[in-house]
Protein backbone atom coordinates (compact mmCIF):
# COMPACT_ATOMS: atom_id res chain seq x y z
CA UNK A 1 0.00 0.00 0.00
CA UNK A 2 1.41 3.29 -0.97
CA UNK A 3 2.14 5.97 2.01
CA UNK A 4 1.77 9.59 2.00
CA UNK A 5 5.90 9.98 1.79
CA UNK A 6 6.21 7.67 -1.11
CA UNK A 7 3.47 8.96 -2.92
CA UNK A 8 4.97 12.57 -2.49
CA UNK A 9 8.06 11.23 -3.80
CA UNK A 10 6.77 9.88 -6.67
CA UNK A 11 4.85 12.90 -7.91
CA UNK A 12 7.97 15.30 -7.40
CA UNK A 13 10.00 12.74 -9.39
CA UNK A 14 7.18 12.52 -12.15
CA UNK A 15 3.95 14.69 -11.45
CA UNK A 16 1.80 12.23 -14.64
CA UNK A 17 2.82 9.56 -13.57
CA UNK A 18 -0.18 7.37 -13.92
CA UNK A 19 0.72 4.49 -12.13
CA UNK A 20 -2.35 2.42 -10.54
CA UNK A 21 -1.25 2.23 -6.89
CA UNK A 22 -0.87 6.20 -7.04
CA UNK A 23 -4.28 7.00 -8.18
CA UNK A 24 -5.70 4.74 -5.49
CA UNK A 25 -3.85 6.49 -2.72
CA UNK A 26 -5.08 9.74 -4.26
CA UNK A 27 -8.32 9.03 -4.03
CA UNK A 28 -8.49 8.23 -0.48
CA UNK A 29 -5.97 10.89 0.63
CA UNK A 30 -7.74 14.27 0.61
CA UNK A 31 -4.04 15.97 1.65
CA UNK A 32 -2.20 14.19 -1.58
CA UNK A 33 -5.11 14.90 -3.16
CA UNK A 34 -4.76 18.36 -2.63
CA UNK A 35 -1.04 18.15 -3.20
CA UNK A 36 -0.98 16.94 -6.33
CA UNK A 37 -3.27 19.73 -7.52
CA UNK A 38 -1.11 22.69 -5.78
CA UNK A 39 1.91 20.76 -7.90
CA UNK A 40 0.31 20.37 -11.18
CA UNK A 41 -0.59 24.10 -10.85
CA UNK A 42 2.64 24.82 -10.26
CA UNK A 43 4.42 23.01 -13.50
CA UNK A 44 1.78 24.51 -15.48
CA UNK A 45 3.00 28.05 -14.27
CA UNK A 46 6.49 26.93 -14.44
CA UNK A 47 6.16 25.79 -18.47
CA UNK A 48 4.22 29.08 -19.37
CA UNK A 49 7.14 30.63 -17.70
CA UNK A 50 10.15 28.59 -19.26
CA UNK A 51 8.13 29.00 -22.78
CA UNK A 52 8.17 32.92 -22.30
CA UNK A 53 10.36 34.60 -24.88
CA UNK A 54 13.46 36.49 -23.22
CA UNK A 55 13.82 40.05 -25.23
CA UNK A 56 16.39 42.53 -24.49
CA UNK A 57 15.10 46.09 -24.15
CA UNK A 58 17.91 47.65 -26.34
CA UNK A 59 17.47 44.89 -28.96
CA UNK A 60 17.02 46.69 -32.14
CA UNK A 61 16.17 50.11 -30.84
CA UNK A 62 17.45 53.19 -33.04
CA UNK A 63 20.03 55.39 -32.54
CA UNK A 64 19.05 59.63 -31.92
CA UNK A 65 19.68 59.82 -35.84
CA UNK A 66 17.49 57.34 -36.84
CA UNK A 67 20.04 54.33 -37.95
CA UNK A 68 19.97 50.74 -36.01
CA UNK A 69 22.07 50.33 -33.29
CA UNK A 70 22.34 46.65 -33.58
CA UNK A 71 26.16 47.04 -34.62
CA UNK A 72 26.89 48.91 -32.59
CA UNK A 73 30.17 47.16 -30.47
CA UNK A 74 28.96 49.42 -26.98
CA UNK A 75 25.76 48.00 -27.37
CA UNK A 76 26.01 44.35 -29.03
CA UNK A 77 28.40 43.91 -25.85
CA UNK A 78 25.24 44.23 -23.54
CA UNK A 79 23.09 41.34 -24.12
CA UNK A 80 25.21 38.58 -23.53
CA UNK A 81 25.74 39.67 -19.80
CA UNK A 82 22.41 41.06 -19.46
CA UNK A 83 20.86 37.69 -20.93
CA UNK A 84 23.80 35.73 -17.83
CA UNK A 85 21.99 37.76 -15.16
CA UNK A 86 18.34 37.53 -16.33
CA UNK A 87 19.48 33.16 -16.03
CA UNK A 88 20.62 34.01 -12.85
CA UNK A 89 17.99 36.01 -11.49
CA UNK A 90 15.68 33.31 -13.38
CA UNK A 91 17.59 30.32 -11.74
CA UNK A 92 17.25 32.15 -8.23
CA UNK A 93 13.70 32.50 -8.42
CA UNK A 94 12.71 29.20 -9.35
CA UNK A 95 14.77 27.63 -6.81
CA UNK A 96 12.95 30.16 -4.12
CA UNK A 97 9.72 28.92 -5.54
CA UNK A 98 10.34 25.42 -5.57
CA UNK A 99 10.97 25.73 -2.24
CA UNK A 100 8.39 27.58 -0.90
CA UNK A 101 5.79 24.95 -2.90
CA UNK A 102 7.16 22.32 -0.83
CA UNK A 103 7.55 23.75 2.76
CA UNK A 104 3.87 24.97 2.20
CA UNK A 105 2.90 21.73 0.59
CA UNK A 106 3.85 19.85 3.64
CA UNK A 107 4.24 21.02 7.41
CA UNK A 108 1.46 18.88 8.60
CA UNK A 109 3.01 15.70 6.57
CA UNK A 110 6.01 16.53 8.37
CA UNK A 111 4.85 16.59 11.82
CA UNK A 112 3.45 12.87 11.43
CA UNK A 113 6.32 11.93 9.83
CA UNK A 114 8.26 13.26 13.12
CA UNK A 115 5.53 11.87 15.28
CA UNK A 116 6.29 8.25 13.63
CA UNK A 117 10.16 8.64 13.95
CA UNK A 118 9.69 9.22 17.55
CA UNK A 119 7.42 5.91 18.05
CA UNK A 120 10.00 4.05 16.34
CA UNK A 121 12.75 4.88 18.49
CA UNK A 122 10.70 3.50 21.38
CA UNK A 123 9.51 -0.06 20.60
CA UNK A 124 9.37 -1.04 23.88
CA UNK A 125 6.00 0.98 24.71
CA UNK A 126 3.88 -0.95 22.35
CA UNK A 127 3.62 -3.60 24.99
CA UNK A 128 0.13 -5.33 25.56
CA UNK A 129 -0.27 -4.94 29.23
CA UNK A 130 -2.83 -4.62 32.00
CA UNK A 131 -0.94 -3.11 34.59
CA UNK A 132 -1.23 0.31 34.85
CA UNK A 133 1.13 3.28 35.23
CA UNK A 134 1.52 4.31 39.01
CA UNK A 135 -0.64 7.44 39.88
CA UNK A 136 2.19 9.58 41.11
CA UNK A 137 4.37 8.72 37.93
CA UNK A 138 1.20 9.60 35.40
CA UNK A 139 0.40 12.74 37.25
CA UNK A 140 4.23 13.97 37.17
CA UNK A 141 4.29 13.31 33.50
CA UNK A 142 0.87 15.23 32.76
CA UNK A 143 2.04 17.97 35.39
CA UNK A 144 4.57 19.37 32.97
CA UNK A 145 2.13 19.61 30.34
CA UNK A 146 0.15 21.55 32.77
CA UNK A 147 -3.39 19.09 31.92
CA UNK A 148 -4.45 15.92 33.97
CA UNK A 149 -6.84 13.39 32.58
CA UNK A 150 -10.25 12.88 33.95
CA UNK A 151 -11.41 8.93 32.59
CA UNK A 152 -9.34 7.82 29.94
CA UNK A 153 -10.55 6.05 27.43
CA UNK A 154 -8.35 2.58 28.38
CA UNK A 155 -5.52 1.72 31.36
CA UNK A 156 -2.19 3.94 30.89
CA UNK A 157 0.33 1.73 30.51
CA UNK A 158 3.16 3.81 29.47
CA UNK A 159 3.95 7.49 30.20
CA UNK A 160 6.92 9.28 29.60
CA UNK A 161 7.44 12.77 29.15
CA UNK A 162 9.74 12.88 25.67
CA UNK A 163 11.50 15.74 24.14
CA UNK A 164 9.95 16.49 20.55
CA UNK A 165 10.61 18.76 18.16
CA UNK A 166 13.18 20.58 21.29
CA UNK A 167 10.82 20.22 24.09
CA UNK A 168 9.62 18.02 26.42
CA UNK A 169 5.66 16.40 26.00
CA UNK A 170 3.83 13.81 27.40
CA UNK A 171 3.85 10.43 25.67
CA UNK A 172 1.25 7.85 26.80
CA UNK A 173 0.34 4.39 25.67
CA UNK A 174 -3.28 3.77 26.51
CA UNK A 175 -4.62 -0.11 25.92
CA UNK A 176 -7.91 -0.08 24.30
CA UNK A 177 -10.33 -2.27 22.51
CA UNK A 178 -8.64 -1.60 19.20
CA UNK A 179 -4.97 -2.13 20.89
CA UNK A 180 -2.30 -0.47 22.28
CA UNK A 181 -2.70 2.97 21.41
CA UNK A 182 0.16 5.75 21.59
CA UNK A 183 -0.93 8.86 22.51
CA UNK A 184 1.38 12.48 22.31
CA UNK A 185 0.12 15.49 23.32
CA UNK A 186 2.15 18.14 21.28
CA UNK A 187 1.81 21.10 23.27
CA UNK A 188 3.72 23.25 20.99
CA UNK A 189 2.69 22.38 17.31
CA UNK A 190 -0.25 23.48 16.13
CA UNK A 191 -2.53 21.87 12.96
CA UNK A 192 -4.86 23.77 11.44
CA UNK A 193 -7.73 21.15 10.81
CA UNK A 194 -7.39 17.00 11.91
CA UNK A 195 -5.10 14.87 9.61
CA UNK A 196 -4.67 11.28 9.14
CA UNK A 197 -1.33 9.35 8.28
CA UNK A 198 -0.62 5.64 7.37
CA UNK A 199 2.91 5.17 7.17
CA UNK A 200 5.76 2.89 8.07
CA UNK A 201 3.53 0.59 9.72
CA UNK A 202 2.13 3.22 11.48
CA UNK A 203 -1.46 4.83 11.35
CA UNK A 204 -2.93 7.70 12.94
CA UNK A 205 -4.27 11.40 13.58
CA UNK A 206 -3.13 14.14 14.58
CA UNK A 207 -6.07 16.41 15.79
CA UNK A 208 -5.91 20.36 16.70
CA UNK A 209 -6.73 21.13 20.42
CA UNK A 210 -7.44 25.16 20.33
CA UNK A 211 -4.81 27.12 22.32
CA UNK A 212 -2.91 23.93 23.29
CA UNK A 213 -1.51 22.66 20.37
CA UNK A 214 -2.46 19.78 19.14
CA UNK A 215 -3.23 15.40 19.75
CA UNK A 216 -1.34 12.88 17.87
CA UNK A 217 -2.62 9.50 18.38
CA UNK A 218 -1.40 6.43 16.40
CA UNK A 219 -1.41 2.80 16.66
CA UNK A 220 1.34 0.04 15.20
CA UNK A 221 0.49 -2.13 12.51
CA UNK A 222 -3.42 -2.66 10.91
CA UNK A 223 -5.39 -3.84 13.84
CA UNK A 224 -7.51 -0.23 14.30
CA UNK A 225 -8.82 1.36 11.26
CA UNK A 226 -8.50 5.16 11.38
CA UNK A 227 -11.86 6.08 12.34
CA UNK A 228 -11.89 4.03 15.19
CA UNK A 229 -8.41 5.78 15.94
CA UNK A 230 -10.35 9.18 15.32
CA UNK A 231 -13.20 8.21 17.59
CA UNK A 232 -9.97 6.92 20.07
CA UNK A 233 -8.60 10.48 19.76
CA UNK A 234 -12.13 12.21 20.31
CA UNK A 235 -12.13 10.19 23.47
CA UNK A 236 -9.00 11.37 25.03
CA UNK A 237 -9.12 14.74 23.67
CA UNK A 238 -12.69 14.83 25.91
CA UNK A 239 -10.85 13.37 29.20
CA UNK A 240 -7.82 16.13 28.87
CA UNK A 241 -8.76 18.47 31.69
CA UNK A 242 -5.92 21.56 31.00
CA UNK A 243 -4.85 23.43 34.44
CA UNK A 244 -3.84 26.67 33.10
Amino acid sequence: MTDCNEYRRSMLADPGDADPGLEAHRKTCPDCAGFSERLLKFESRLERALRAPMTDAGAGAARADGSPRGNDPRVAAFPPRRARWLAMAASLALALTVGGVLWLSSPRESLAADVVTHMKGEPDAWRRTGVPVPGPQLDEVLADAHLRLAGPPGIVSYASSCKFHGRQVPHLVMQTESGPVTVMVLVHDQVGKPMRFDEEGYRGVIVPDAGHGSLAVLTQGREADLPAIERIAARVRSSIVWTR
